[in-house]
């Protein structure tokens, strides 16, 4: 791993300062005690200071349907009306600005019928290609406010990485408005990405639980991989929230950031069981528990026995049976097993993905890893996929990527702006 710590981060002004600004290591925020008020969104601060960090400015928004406001309306209905802000351009990531497309896909160029704004498609566009979609949008502000689900392949925290990029070489000044990590901000979990093995769903050289929100990830961002030309770049934190903080600690209402991220429940076991995208088993696409659900024909009890015996913390799973709607084995029954956290505070995710790849390819004789080997770009690397091959345990491929982990940990303590 090739990281680098660079610049000083400084926060400005009296207690709670609005925004923090820089390219360098993050200060973090006083904590907040118990019985505290539920979070306060960047937006909901933002937009409590009368929008005077966008005063003056054209302004576009990255956003999709998760960009809301306390009382659920879409920022960029709130803002639209609003003549303290000067909104001008909506981006839209994949699935699009208003959510209607499914994974893989995106609502193209168009004109928004609820407030009559450009919205412009970013979705698979990197480089100097997204900077002249910024420059043909004759915006100078560009906002990133989408709810992430804490793991390096959900791909919104690239599409932020790739709108910063384009920023800086569109000379767009770049504003996110921070919202948290769903699943805590306690630890970096999992495997280190291997730049050789960069694509959409893992950029740069994270962990595949990354532990961060997407304001402290735009600052790793920004001083570890964009130092050569970072984009002016100012996060507004929240308030109220805490790194230990579970979804449902925070007031917040949850809007699913993507078809198949339904519940909090789903972004819990997602950065694990994602890795079945990488198999020819189900990952419970097309049922009403995606990535809980876990499955293929000619699996039985065999599975879930042999994964409650490594007695996992946190952790049960049930032998279960299902029928997708779509995607893998639509509208055929497979068996399998359902994921059934009953303590989250212990449960590890992604140790949890590891072991049941190992248990499903010990038990089911026709396992098969994808034929483009999908599952090296989820980990980013190519030791999982061989070393599960080889016939290593869970305790033995876990241990692969202690050094890597413990070298991206270091460096993203310098970034975390919450206690």
């Amino acid at each position: 791993m090739t990281l680098s710590r660079r610049g000083v981060l400084t926060a400005g002004g009296a207690v709670g300062a609005l925004a923090v600004t820089g390219t360098g290591p993050a200060t973090a925020a006083p904590g907040h005690g118990g019985g505290r008020p539920g979070v306060r969104t960047g937006f909901a601060r933002l937009a409590a200071d009368g929008y005077r960090l966008l005063a003056g400015h054209k302004v576009g928004v990255v956003t999709n349907p998760t960009g809301i406001a306390a009382d659920v309306r879409h920022i960029v209905d709130v803002m639209h009306p609003d003549d303290r802000v000067g909104l001008t351009a909506v981006f839209g990531p994949e699935h699009g600005f208003r959510g209607t497309a499914q994974a893989g896909g995106s609502q193209g160029r168009y004109d928004d019928p609820a407030t009559g704004l450009p919205v412009y498609d970013t979705y698979l566009r990197s480089g100097q290609a997204l900077a002249d979609v910024f420059t043909a949008s004759g915006v100078d502000t560009v906002v990133f406010d989408i709810q992430d689900a804490g793991a390096r392949f959900y791909t919104y925290i690239w599409t932020l990485y790739d709108c910063m990029e384009a920023a800086a070489l569109a000379g767009k000044r770049f504003v996110v408005l921070d919202r948290p990590n769903p699943v805590t901000g306690r630890a970096a979990l999992g495997p280190v990405l291997d730049p050789a093995f960069a694509t959409f769903v893992g950029r740069r050289e994270i962990a595949q639980a990354h532990g961060m929100t997407v304001a402290e990830l735009a600052l790793l961002f920004n001083a570890e991989f964009l130092a050569d030309r970072p984009v002016e770049l100012e996060v507004v934190k929240m308030a109220g929230w805490r790194r230990s903080d579970f979804f449902d600690a925070t007031g917040l209402p949850w809007v699913p950031p993507s078809p198949n991220m339904p519940t909090p429940e789903t972004a819990l076991v997602y950065p694990g069981t994602c890795l079945f995208e990488g198999t020819n088993l189900s990952e419970g696409r097309g049922t009403t528990r995606p990535f809980e659900l876990l499955g293929a024909e000619g699996i039985d009890h065999r599975w879930a026995a042999a994964a409650n015996a490594l007695d996992l913390p946190g952790v049960a799973f049930r032998e279960a049976y299902f029928a997708p709607t779509f995607s893998k084995f639509q509208g055929r029954t497979v068996g399998g097993v359902q994921l059934h956290v009953h303590d989250r505070e212990s449960f590890d995710p992604v140790r949890t993905g590891i072991a049941l790849l190992v248990t499903a390819k010990r038990t089911w004789s026709g396992f098969a890893w994808r034929a483009d080997n999908w599952i090296d770009k989820l980990t980013g690397n190519t030791r999982v996929r061989t070393m599960i091959d080889a016939g290593a345990g869970t305790d033995e491929v876990v241990g692969a990527w202690a050094a890597d982990l413990a070298a991206f940990r270091a460096v993203r303590r310098e970034y975390l702006l919450y206690r």
